[in-house]
C-alpha cells in the first residue's frame, strides 16, 4: 500500500519542485545556470527518491517532468513523437540494478555530449523544420538557427525514409569556445552554455558568426526503418551527411564492460575536443528498445551514466608563479580547498596574465573551479567580490633564478630569457624527458630529478645515462633509496637506450613540438638526420605542421646549445627509425577508403595507419566520391550504399594483397 505524505514531506517536496524549475528555466531557457551540476544532481535525487516513496507527489512532480517549458521568445511546435531525457545514474551498483533487467545484454555505449538537444525533421530528404527539446512535448522552433549549422545537412544524402526526425546535439568545441570568448564582450561561463546561448538566438546571422557543431544519434519520427541496432543507424547517420561520435563509442556485454569503458573514458576526457559529462548505455537492438518502451519522462532501454560533478566554488587566497621547462611563467591559483566530482582541488592554473585580466580576478575572490577534464582544475569565473581583494601584479623577474622577464612580440606567455641555467627550467626539460611518452625511464620522477638535479649530478638529458655509474653509491646512501631501487632505475635507463625516433623527437623538447607531431616528423622523415637537416618550406609541406611550428623545428636544430646537448645525447644511446613501407603500383595512393565491418587481422585503428601510409585517405562514410569500401565481417548498410553506388568493393584479403601482407 503506498504511504501518504505528511505535512513535511509535502513541504520539503513542495520548495525542491520550486527551486527545480526555477533552476530549470535558468539554465533551458535563459542559458545561464545558477547552481553547479553538484547541487542540481543533489536536489534532483531528493526529489526523486520522495515521489518514489509517496507515488502521490509524484503526479504533478519532477518524476514527469522533461527540460523546461518552451519560451515565448520563439514559435513552439510539438514534437510528433515525445522528446525525452534520459535517466541518470552515478554508479556502478546503479547500472547493474539496470542492467539485471534487460532482456537483452547487448549494449552500445556512446558518450554524453553536453550541448543542447535538437530534432531535425526531414522529408523527402529535405530539411524542413527543427525544434529544440523544450518541454518534450513541444520545442522551440530553432529552424533557421540549426540551418546555419554545417554539421547539419539541408539535404540527406544516400537512401533515407520518406519521413525521419533525426535527432542529437549542438555543442561548441573547447577551442571554438575560447576563441569566441576571447572576441566576445559577453564570457560564458562555459562551452555548453555558448552553444546554448549561440544556437537559441532570434537572429540566426548571430548564430552563423559563432563556430557551432552537432552530433547525430537518434530520431524521432519516422517512416520506414530499415537498420535493426543503434549501430546501424550510426552508419545511415553517417550516410545522410550527419556526424555520429562512433570514434569513442564501444560495444559492451556486462556491467564490467561499462565499467572499464567509464574508466577508459575518464583517463582520455580532457584529450576529447568538446565537453561530456557521462556515458549513454542503450540496448542495441532497436527491436527490444521498442519491445521495453519508455517511462513518462524516459526510455527504460537506455541510461546516461554520469560523470562526478566537476565544478565548485571556493576562495581564491593567493596567486604563485611557475617556471616551466621552457621558461613559460604560469599563474597559479591557491585555493581554500574544495572537494570537486570526489577530488580535493587546493590549486588551479590561471593560464597567462591575459586570462587574469579577462577574468578580472582579485586575490581574496569567490571563484567557480572547474576540473578540466577532471585532471587539470582551472578558475571560470568570479563567483563574488568581498572586501579586502586586490588586483595581482605579474612579476618582471623570474622567481625562480631572477632573470629578466619578457613577452615576445605576438605572444601571450611570459618566459624567462635565463634558458642556461634557470634551475626550474632544467628541471622541467629532463622531467619531460624521462616521461612516459619520451624515454619512459621508471623510478625518475618529478622528485628524483629535482634531487638529481638539485646536487648537480644531471645537468642535461646526456646525464642520465651515467647517472648510477658516476654516483650510484652517493644515490644509493641516501634516503628511499636502497639497492633494489638503485638496480630497478639503472636497469630502466639501460632499456631507454633503445628508443624509437619519435619518442627522442618528442624527448628533446621542440617548443610546439607534442606526441603527435612526433610521430609525423618520424614517419615523413626517418631517421634524426632527416628531421635535423629539414628547411621550413619541406616541413610547411607536411599536413599538420604550419609556419610557426615549422620555424620552431628549424630554429631548435640552429641552436649551437641545444645541438651540443642532442649529440652528447646521441652517444648513449640507439634509435630505432621507422621502416618506410614501400609498394609497387601502389594503388591505394590518394584514394578515399571506407572501412565497414570487422576485420579479422586488424583493428579500426590500424587499418587507418595502414592506408595513410600508403597515402590513402580514409573516410567515415561512403558517398559517390568513395574509391573503395574495405568490407569485414558484417557489414552494414555503408556496403550497401557501396554496392548502390557502383563503388570498388574489397576483401579483407584483396586489402591483403594491396599491402603485400599475402
Amino acid at each position: 500500500m503506498a504511504k501518504t505524505a505528511d505535512l513535511f514531506i509535502r513541504a520539503q517536496h513542495a520548495e525542491l519542485l520550486k527551486k527545480l524549475n526555477a533552476w530549470d528555466i535558468a539554465y533551458h531557457q535563459n542559458d545561464e545556470p545558477i547552481v553547479d551540476d553538484a547541487t542540481y544532481d543533489d536536489a534532483k535525487n531528493q526529489i526523486l527518491e520522495i515521489e518514489a516513496e509517496y507515488p502521490e507527489l509524484a503526479k504533478d512532480g519532477y518524476s514527469a517532468h522533461v527540460g523546461a517549458a518552451v519560451s515565448d521568445k520563439f514559435k513552439s511546435y510539438p514534437h510528433t513523437v515525445p522528446m525525452l531525457s534520459i535517466s541518470d545514474v552515478f554508479d556502478e551498483r546503479e547500472v547493474a540494478d539496470w542492467f539485471n533487467k534487460l532482456e537483452s545484454k547487448d549494449l552500445f555505449v556512446e558518450l554524453k555530449v553536453d550541448g543542447l538537444s535538437f530534432s531535425a525533421r526531414y522529408e523527402n530528404g529535405v530539411f524542413v523544420r527543427g525544434l529544440t527539446r523544450g518541454s518534450g512535448i513541444a520545442g522551440e522552433d530553432i529552424t533557421a538557427n540549426l540551418m546555419t549549422i554545417p554539421d547539419i545537412p539541408k539535404k540527406l544524402s544516400g537512401v533515407f525514409p520518406d519521413v525521419i526526425e533525426v535527432r542529437g546535439e549542438v555543442y561548441m568545441a573547447r577551442n571554438d569556445f575560447i576563441a569566441l570568448n576571447e572576441k566576445s564582450d559577453k564570457k560564458f561561463a562555459n562551452p555548453r552554455n555558448a552553444a546554448a546561448g549561440s544556437l537559441r538566438q532570434l537572429n540566426p546571422a548571430i548564430t552563423a558568426s559563432r563556430k557551432l557543431s552537432a552530433f547525430g544519434y537518434t530520431y524521432g519520427d519516422l517512416s520506414e526503418r530499415t537498420w535493426d541496432s543503434q549501430s546501424e543507424y550510426f552508419d545511415k547517420l553517417e550516410e545522410w551527411g550527419f556526424k555520429t561520435t562512433r570514434t569513442w563509442a564501444h560495444r559492451a556485454k556486462s556491467v564490467q564492460d561499462v565499467q572499464n569503458i567509464y574508466n577508459d573514458v575518464m583517463l582520455i576526457r580532457d584529450e576529447i575536443p568538446f565537453d561530456i559529462d557521462g556515458l549513454v548505455i542503450k540496448v542495441d537492438s532497436v527491436s527490444v528498445q521498442e519491445k521495453m518502451g519508455a517511462r513518462a519522462n524516459s526510455p527504460r532501454w537506455e541510461i546516461a551514466y554520469k560523470f562526478p560533478a566537476a565544478r565548485g566554488i571556493t576562495k581564491l587566497n593567493s596567486i604563485t608563479i611557475q617556471v616551466g621547462r621552457t621558461g613559460v611563467l604560469t599563474p597559479v591559483a591557491e585555493l581554500e580547498p574544495i572537494n570537486i566530482g570526489g577530488v580535493v582541488v587546493s590549486r588551479a592554473t590561471l593560464h597567462n596574465a591575459d586570462e587574469i585580466a579577462r577574468l578580472d580576478v582579485h586575490v581574496g575572490d569567490k571563484v567557480v573551479v572547474q576540473r578540466a577534464g577532471d585532471v587539470i582544475p582551472q578558475i571560470v569565473s568570479v563567483a563574488e567580490r568581498g572586501e579586502n581583494t586586490y588586483p595581482f601584479v605579474f612579476p618582471d623577474v623570474c622567481p625562480v633564478c631572477g632573470g629578466a622577464v619578457v613577452r615576445e612580440s605576438g605572444a601571450v606567455a611570459r618566459r624567462c630569457v635565463n634558458s642556461l641555467t634557470c634551475p626550474a627550467q632544467i628541471r622541467g626539460e629532463l622531467e619531460h624527458f624521462v616521461s612516459r611518452h619520451a624515454f619512459d625511464i621508471d623510478g625518475m620522477g618529478e622528485k628524483q630529478i629535482e634531487l638529481f638535479v638539485s646536487k648537480g649530478w644531471i645537468k642535461q638529458p646526456s646525464d642520465i645515462f651515467t647517472l648510477i655509474e658516476k654516483h650510484g653509491n652517493e644515490i644509493r646512501s641516501l634516503d628511499g633509496f636502497g639497492d633494489k631501487s638503485v638496480s630497478n632505475m639503472e636497469n630502466s635507463i639501460n632499456r631507454a637506450k633503445n628508443v624509437d625516433l619519435y619518442r627522442v623527437i618528442y624527448a628533446i623538447g621542440i617548443p610546439d613540438v607534442g606526441e603527435v607531431t612526433a610521430k609525423i616528423l618520424a614517419k615523413e622523415f626517418l631517421s634524426l638526420d632527416n628531421v635535423r637537416n629539414a628547411s621550413e618550406e619541406r616541413l610547411k609541406e607536411i599536413d599538420g605542421i604550419g609556419e610557426i611550428m615549422a620555424h620552431e623545428i628549424v630554429s631548435f636544430f640552429n641552436d649551437f646549445h641545444s645541438m651540443s646537448a642532442l649529440d652528447n645525447l646521441l652517444q648513449y644511446i640507439n634509435i630505432k627509425n621507422p621502416e618506410k613501407i614501400v609498394v609497387q603500383d601502389n594503388i591505394l595512393n590518394g584514394k578515399k577508403v571506407v572501412l565497414t565491418g570487422t576485420l579479422s587481422k586488424y583493428s579500426r585503428d590500424e587499418a587507418k595507419e595502414i592506408l595513410e601510409s600508403f597515402g590513402a585517405k580514409p573516410q567515415g562514410s561512403v558517398s559517390a566520391k568513395t574509391d573503395i569500401v574495405i568490407a569485414g565481417s558484417e557489414a552494414g548498410s555503408k556496403l550497401t550504399t557501396a554496392q548502390n553506388l557502383g563503388i570498388t568493393i574489397w576483401s579483407e584479403e584483396d586489402f591483403d594483397k594491396a599491402i603485400g601482407r599475402v
